[in-house]
């Protein structure tokens, strides 16, 4: 079955422009991988593990060429990278009808994704040092060990979290993992946050299954915002979550993210609807 057409790449609420294209910069660098490259006006991702944003095509600048002449390219890359070929549409995108010219093309949909934000931590109220739930410890993970932790919750082959380790040791923008353990030593919940000047985004938010509905990530979040508040100075966050993760949202929206904007994926038409599907949870 085909997928349904995205609502659109669009800016939702009345948060500022500016703030929202800061986001956006912000989220480019804290999931830039090492495989990537410039093409006129293309920003070129190749990573071989599960984050989206870190293996596919960002069109951030109008660039020269007519995007015709580009794509072919593009696809003979990820082809031989043995990767689908995905090109990410935001508000931002350029040129602004590049979505429309893809769909025209018969460029499917994928993954609508929404990118929530909290303009100030000020709503925050968890204190930084505050105990972690009972019978738990919290514990700060280097890449390589918050990799490996999030990828046996999502059940990511060992290259993918290789591949996830190595982007985050490479990230201009450094990463802050951490990790609630059981008294066995066994992961319960993670998530990391990337800080750039004032702004903070959440990332790889993870509750291994059994766990799910216990309060594990109400508290996480809201740890890690309190101490990229502390840490980092962090004023203002965000993070991206996919549109139908309806239970992500609301707990998101109890701790005070709003729906900024929206983006998607174009898929090329090339590829089985499996191929297309081989979805990542947003880190």
């Amino acid at each position: 079955m085909s997928p349904s057409p995205p609502d659109g790449a669009r800016i939702l609420g009345a948060h500022s422009v500016d703030l929202l294209s800061r986001i956006e910069d912000a989220g480019l660098n804290a999931s830039a991988p090492p495989e990537q490259r410039w093409m006129d006006g293309w920003l070129v991702r190749t990573n071989p593990g599960k984050a989206q944003r870190a293996r596919c095509i960002n069109a951030v600048a109008d660039g020269r060429e007519h995007w015709q002449s580009k794509l072919p390219r593009c696809e003979a890359l990820y082809r031989r990278l043995g990767l689908p070929l995905l090109v990410r549409i935001t508000p931002f995108t350029r040129p602004a009808d590049l979505d429309a010219c893809l769909a025209a093309a018969g460029y499917r949909p994928h993954d609508d994704t929404r990118v929530m934000v909290m303009p100030s931590l000020d709503r925050v109220e968890l204190p930084a040092e505050a105990a972690p739930p009972g019978g738990t410890t919290w514990r700060a993970l280097d890449p390589d060990a918050y990799a490996e932790s999030v990828g046996v919750m999502r059940g990511s082959t060992a290259e993918a979290r290789r591949a996830h380790a190595a982007r985050l040791r490479s990230s201009p923008v450094p990463y802050s993992g951490y990790a609630l353990f059981d008294g066995k030593g066994e992961a319960l919940a993670c998530g990391q946050f990337a800080a750039e000047d004032d702004l903070v985004g959440l990332y790889d938010i993870a509750t291994a299954t059994t766990y799910q509905g216990r309060g594990l990530g109400t508290w996480l979040c809201k740890r890690l915002l309190t101490a990229a508040k502390s840490e980092a100075g962090s004023r203002s966050a965000y993070l991206q979550v996919g549109a139908d993760n309806h239970t992500a949202r609301r707990l998101y929206a109890r701790l005070g993210f709003e729906d900024a904007y929206s983006y998607h994926y174009r898929v090329t038409p090339k590829a089985p609807p499996d191929q297309a599907a081989r979805a990542a949870p947003r880190d």
